[in-house]
């Protein structure tokens, strides 16, 4: 026990706690930036998200900072209009490096023709400093 009648056991709980809820606002976060619409908003989302210098690689794309992230994400925008991309799953991280699933979905049918998981590092202030993305399910033609 310490010295407040804690014992590291709820130390260390509390610390996870603290971990998973950075994990689940910077994933939030990643997600109103790829759901924003208009630049004006994606690249304000892109900014709260993303530190400065940050990152994002997948199989498509190598691009850091935040013009070149707003890019990437109105790119996207443009070749798949009237959909968002959704989390599926649970977030699993540790050490400031989180992992999660998500879909591409339109909201006309329901269809989702792209899926991934990503995996992000995150820095001091819980904003993303890189995204390493993969691509589990893309549309063939």
């Amino acid at each position: 026990m310490t010295a407040d009648n804690t014992t590291t056991a709820d130390t260390a709980t509390a610390a996870t706690a603290a971990t998973a809820t950075a994990y689940e606002t910077a994933v939030a976060r990643y997600f109103e930036a790829w759901n924003a619409q208009g630049s004006e908003d994606i690249t304000k989302a892109v900014a709260a998200a993303w530190t400065e210098d940050g990152g994002y690689t997948d199989p498509l794309a190598d691009v850091s900072g935040h013009e070149g992230i707003a890019a990437v994400i109105n790119g996207a925008h443009e070749q798949f209009p009237g959909f968002e991309f959704r989390r599926t799953g649970t977030i699993d991280g540790h050490h400031n490096i989180a992992r999660f699933t998500w879909e591409l979905v339109s909201s006309a049918d329901g269809s989702a023709p792209v899926a991934g998981f990503d995996v992000i590092t995150l820095a001091d202030d819980g904003r993303i400093r890189t995204v390493h993305g993969f691509l589990d399910r893309v549309p063939t033609a």
